[in-house]
Order: structure tokens, then C-alpha cells, then sequence
């Protein structure tokens, strides 16, 4: 029998409750948001772009398929901590290797169930994303509001210092094939891109080398000028902007980088945070959600084809519908007619905001890596 132990939970609006934990021990401060995403848990945990936040899953049981090692999308596991309804800790899938709360003590994040988290999920829509604080350590409310006053904002903290990898390396093999349980090798390439790594999720990679290219992943401290010298000289296509935690405002260094690869006409290709980047780096500076698209389930219609394509998101940010100034606006979200992919207009730049590599998840997105190939070639 599985045990666990107390944890208490305090939210900046002053709410104040108590679950039980299945992760790590200890105490975390970080923002709370939910995930309406009915499978994939070990996807969401350990992409990087969740550092820095607590998912409230809305599916009401998690566990039941463990983890493995050819799910993570990432070298670890990255979010401040799981909340959830009821927590399976025998997980019984022939794929599962070891159970969550192993995969959660491994990288130091908390677990925390037994909690109503459809009231969690309706408060965080009605007042928004917050700021909370979680611990095994400390059950007095007023010390945890203290602590949690004390503690730096999600939005003051660069994360992708943290997620980016420190050496670039190839990536060596395609999307992942479900019937034989194997990835796929990697095709012969027709281009070969840079992928700037903000927090990159494996399986983006996976997609940009199944649709014909060869991808270096290189760390968010690479500088623009040896990026462009190498567009120049042969050596690259293009640049791929990955996905990435945080507030996009704040990383000042990667505005003032992609502004130079935009002077250099580089051929470029952002998702989600890479999305954002961009359109700040062209004078657009993007706006906080009040609760932002966490999900497998969202609705965006393709405005070139008139299709609606069922995506997967994960964002708190968006760009102004200022952008078509300067670009051409792609893809929209229909819960909220919010902007959710662009082509720019004099530059051969093209980035979404949902995304298209979610697996497990919708793939009828995931043509947008064609395109990118198709507009280097051009």
C-alpha cells in the first residue's frame, strides 16, 4: 500500500486547503493553472514549458499508465508540481517503466491530490492564473502567505537559462511510430535548420526531422552573428524558435537576437514561445491571459483553408491583433478569436501559437512543418 502524506496549499487570493501528497516533500511557490487534457500527463510534466508552474489536471484520475522513457519530452521533468483529483500509484500499461510519483521524487516536484479540483479550475477561470505555494513542511496558513510574499513572481524569473541545453547536439531520428513502438530513423534531410533551444520539446524535434530536415539543437546563449554567418556561408537554411517557459517581455537578449536574424532575411519558424519572440522582436509587444490555453482540445480555424483544427496548447501569452501591420494572420482560436498562427509579410518568417507536434494529442496541425521546409526551398 502506497502511503502519502499531508500537504497544504495556499493561493494569493487567500485560499487555503489541504490535500495529500504523492511526489516529493518539501516546499514550492509557483503559478497554478489547469490542463484540460484527458491523456498525456507524462508529456505535460515533463515539458519545459511548464518551469515554474503548478498544472491542475481536470481529468479526475491520473496515473493509470505510468511513465517511460521514451515519453518524456524532455531530459527531465520541469513543472513545480502536479494537482489532482484521485492519484493512481499501481499504474498497469505493458509501455510503464516506473509510476508517477517515482518520475515526480526523481525531479523534485510535488504531487498533490485528493483536492476539489473542479473548484480549483473554476476559480483559476474566474479570477485568473495566481500565484500559490505548496508544502509538506509547513501547515500554518499565515507562514505559507508570508513565505509565498516573499517568493520572486513567475514572471520575474528567466527559466529558460534553466530548461535550455548547455551543448549543441544532432538530433538523430523521426516521429514516434505507435504500431511498432519504435521512432522512426530519420529520413534523408533537404535542409538543415538550427533550432534555437528555449525549453524545445523532443517530439518538435521529432516533426522537423520527419519532414525532411536536419536539426541542430543549439542553446538559447548562441549568438546571432554566428547564426547568420552561418546562413551565409551554406551551413544552415534556417532557424527554428522553440517553445519556452515564462514571460516572453523579459528575455531582452533574445528580442535583440532575433531582431538581427530578421535584418538578415533568415528564414525562420517559431511555436509557442518562439511565436511570441517574434513579435516582440518586430515592435509587438504580447499580452497576459487572464488564464491562458492549457489543453488538448482547442478549436483553430486555418483562415488560408477554412479548415478548423483540433490543437494542443499550452501558453499564458498572446500577441496583439496589432501584428497584421506587419504580417499576415494565419490561424485563430475560436473559443476567444485570439491570434494563433502568422505568416509575415516581407520577411520568410511564419510561427503558430498552438502546438502542432502534440503527441500524444490532435495531429492535424502538423503539416506546419512541411511548410517550413517548403519555404526554405522557395
Amino acid at each position: 500500500m502506497y502511503e502519502m502524506e499531508k500537504i497544504w496549499v495556499y493561493l494569493e487570493n487567500g485560499t487555503f486547503f489541504e490535500g495529500r501528497s504523492f511526489g516529493a516533500s518539501g516546499t514550492h511557490t509557483g503559478e497554478v493553472v489547469f490542463n484540460t487534457s484527458m491523456t498525456g500527463y507524462q508529456e505535460i510534466v515533463t515539458d519545459p514549458s511548464y518551469a515554474g508552474q503548478f498544472v491542475t489536471f481536470t481529468m479526475p484520475e491520473i496515473g493509470n499508465v505510468g511513465c517511460n522513457d521514451e515519453d518524456m519530452e524532455s531530459k527531465a521533468a520541469w513543472c513545480k508540481g502536479v494537482i489532482v483529483r484521485q492519484y493512481q500509484p499501481e499504474p498497469s500499461n505493458f509501455r510503464s517503466q516506473e509510476a508517477l510519483h517515482e518520475l515526480l521524487k526523481r525531479f523534485d516536484i510535488l504531487g498533490i491530490c485528493d483536492v476539489d479540483t473542479r473548484f480549483l479550475t473554476r476559480m483559476i477561470a474566474e479570477e485568473g492564473a495566481m500565484m500559490m505555494i505548496a508544502s509538506t513542511e509547513v501547515s500554518d496558513k499565515e507562514e505559507l502567505a508570508k513565505l509565498l510574499t516573499d517568493s520572486a513572481h513567475i514572471s520575474e524569473i528567466n527559466y529558460i537559462e534553466q530548461v535550455s541545453t548547455k551543448e549543441p547536439y544532432l538530433h538523430n531520428h523521426g516521429s514516434y511510430d505507435a504500431v511498432n513502438f519504435r521512432y522512426n530513423d530519420a529520413p534523408a534531410p533537404r535542409a538543415k535548420i538550427a533550432a534555437l533551444d528555449f525549453g524545445v520539446k523532443r517530439n518538435i524535434l521529432n516533426e522537423l526531422t520527419e519532414a525532411g530536415m536536419e536539426v541542430e539543437v543549439l542553446p538559447n546563449t548562441t549568438d546571432a552573428a554566428s547564426l547568420v554567418e552561418k546562413y551565409e556561408d551554406g551551413d544552415i537554411d534556417g532557424v527554428f524558435l522553440s517553445n519556452g517557459p515564462g514571460d516572453p517581455l523579459i528575455l531582452k537578449e533574445e528580442h535583440a537576437k532575433i531582431r538581427q536574424l530578421i535584418e538578415a532575411k533568415v528564414p525562420m519558424f517559431g511555436i509557442c514561445l518562439g511565436h511570441q519572440l517574434l513579435s516582440i522582436s518586430h515592435g509587438y509587444e504580447t499580452y497576459k491571459l487572464k488564464f491562458g490555453h492549457h489543453g488538448g482540445n482547442h478549436p483553430v480555424k486555418n483562415i488560408e483553408t477554412g479548415a478548423v483544427e483540433i490543437t494542443a496548447q499550452n501558453h499564458n501569452y498572446n500577441v496583439p491583433d496589432s501584428i497584421e501591420e506587419v504580417a499576415e494572420v494565419t490561424h485563430v482560436n475560436l473559443f476567444d478569436n485570439t491570434i494563433e498562427g502568422v505568416r509575415y509579410k516581407n520577411a520568410p518568417i511564419l510561427s503558430v501559437q498552438h502546438h502542432p507536434e502534440a503527441s500524444p494529442g490532435p495531429h492535424e496541425s502538423r503539416y506546419v512543418f512541411t511548410q517550413f521546409l517548403q519555404m526554405i526551398e522557395r
